[in-house]
């Protein structure tokens, strides 16, 4: 079943591989990575296959008093063609148009489920669904950074905007739209030579849909404790998160990540399932790079 549902945005995707992106003049790209395994000036493979695993405490849905733990552990894949890319910190995507400081393409994302039953506010309503995202997003290189002791930097900037589903794996449904905007700073062999570090600050903003599907209140589903309340579309939150990258082993790494959530001034502050002003995540995990390509990535 996960294969059928899935199997339209492969097409679409596998389509978008056959058309020619323009192409980077200097074998570079806005969105390199410098937390993984190869530093700055080095050439990453083409294609890579490990295993990585990691655990990961989040807020229920935004604003949530209650908290997910999520722990698993599973093969991974990289993939860096010139059009068609898997894997990093911006998932999976379709280059459209790539310059040495512009990336323009198609990206996916998605968010773990919640279950409204192990959640107090939510008891007895509708389950809070896996979600997916698809939509374009455009990437800048604000600027890069050279050490004089070591090291690289680099300050990115992001627009992304992406129609939302949510499955339960035998049907899907629309959700809406969200908004938005990122500006992210990276830095690798600064303090210690092989360890990366990530900050970004993002701000979020959504239509109806979504913000009904996690703040609206139908008159069914009311009681003396949950009032009926009608979303509306608008503000959903910020966050500021940080990750750092380091060697285990040659071909390992582990992670850490935490995020602050902030949600005071959003659009829905006043639904009673609205909880929470300031929210947090924390996750650690680990990456173990067992093959790689000898051919390399043109970028």
């Amino acid at each position: 079943m996960f294969l059928i549902k899935f199997l339209p945005l492969a097409i679409f995707t596998s389509a978008l591989c056959v058309l020619p992106a323009i192409a980077n003049d200097k074998g570079e790209s806005p969105v390199r990575e410098l937390t993984g395994f190869e530093n700055l000036n080095e050439s990453q493979p083409l294609w890579e296959f490990g295993v990585g695993g990691g655990a990961i405490e989040v807020a229920d849905y935004p604003a949530s008093g209650e908290r997910n733990f999520i722990a698993l552990a599973a093969p991974y894949v990289v993939y860096r063609g010139d059009v068609f890319r898997v894997g990093g910190e911006n998932g999976m995507r379709a280059v459209v148009v790539e310059t040495n400081d512009f990336e323009l393409d198609l990206s996916f994302g998605g968010a773990f489920p919640a279950d409204s039953e192990d959640n107090t506010s939510r008891a007895g309503m509708p389950e809070l669904d896996f979600l997916f995202e698809v939509g374009p997003q455009l990437i800048y290189r604000v600027k890069d950074y050279k050490f004089k002791n070591g090291g690289d930097g680099r300050l990115k900037a992001r627009l992304q905007a992406r129609a939302v589903f949510s499955t339960d794996f035998n049907r899907i449904d629309g959700r809406g739209f969200v908004f938005e905007p990122t500006i992210s700073y990276q830095q690798r062999g600064v303090i210690f030579k092989e360890t990366g570090l990530r900050v970004a600050f993002s701000m979020s903003y959504a239509s109806e849909e979504l913000q009904d599907y996690f703040y609206q209140v139908d008159s069914s589903f009311s009681n003396s404790s949950r009032a009926q309340y009608d979303a509306k579309a608008g503000y959903l939150g910020a966050a500021l998160s940080m990750g750092l990258s380091f060697p285990i082993h040659k071909n390992i790494r582990g992670f850490l990540t935490g995020s602050t959530q902030f949600h005071q001034g959003s659009a829905n502050q006043d639904s009673p399932l609205y909880e929470k002003d300031i929210t947090y995540s924390f996750g650690i995990g680990f990456v173990w790079r067992m093959y790689t390509s000898d051919t390399k990535a043109s970028w």
